[in-house]
């Protein structure tokens, strides 16, 4: 890695953030998952809940651990995972795969019962999680290394955890959000000259907001 810009130069001579550190797994999440503008509701609660798990861990871990996450929450479709009872939370503390965290468990089903509320009120998660997409005047003017690594919350981050958790969400604090909102693309932290940052602007230029 090049400390000074944060990236890594990898085998087909791209530039890539560094935070994928050249692990094949890490770096295709990097290149066509971290940071591409989603509009799809289950991937966007899967995503929120994922992160909900990671607390405490690495996102590796979690990523590593995600097909199987996807086969004991029934690949993360909320109205299914809203209808689990005890007997899905006493499988899921003895899955293996998974982070078997009972509160964490809990508040994935927890939060699909408010998921089916919110698209119920805003029409879908997508339209609801985008009005929370931050103006570009409200952006760091730079992406070097140094500013990304600053990066943990911002004001749309703290003020959506607040109303996911007034809403009655749990485990969404202002970092999950924030690094929730890096995952979907509701913002672009890749590096200025990371492989991915100018076709991402340019996925989020051609990207139709979702509307309430």
């Amino acid at each position: 890695m090049d400390p000074k810009t944060g990236l890594i130069r990898g085998e087909d001579g791209s530039d890539r953030c560094w935070w994928h550190g050249g692990l094949d797994d890490y770096r295709r999440y990097h290149d066509t998952e971290w940071g591409w503008p989603i509009a799809d509701d289950r991937r966007l609660f899967e995503k929120i809940c994922l992160e909900g798990f990671q607390a405490g861990l690495s996102w590796l871990t979690i990523l590593r651990k995600r097909e199987a996450f996807r086969k004991a929450f029934a690949d993360f479709d909320f109205e299914k995972v809203a209808g689990f009872g005890e007997a899905d939370i006493e499988r899921c503390l003895g899955d293996k795969g998974i982070v078997r965290h009972r509160k964490k468990i809990e508040s994935t089903i927890n939060n699909a019962r408010r998921a089916l509320e919110l698209r119920d009120e805003c029409g879908s998660l997508a339209a609801y999680f985008w009005n929370y997409e931050p103006r570009p005047e409200d952006r760091p003017a730079s992406m070097d290394f140094e500013t990304v690594r600053r990066l943990a919350t911002s004001s749309q981050s703290i003020a959506l955890s607040k109303d996911l958790k007034k809403r009655g969400w749990s485990f969404v604090g202002p970092t999950t959000i924030y690094a929730f909102m890096q995952a979907m693309g509701l913002v672009n932290d890749h590096l200025e000259g990371c492989c991915c940052r100018e076709p991402i602007e340019t996925a989020r230029a051609e990207f139709a907001r979702p509307q309430k």
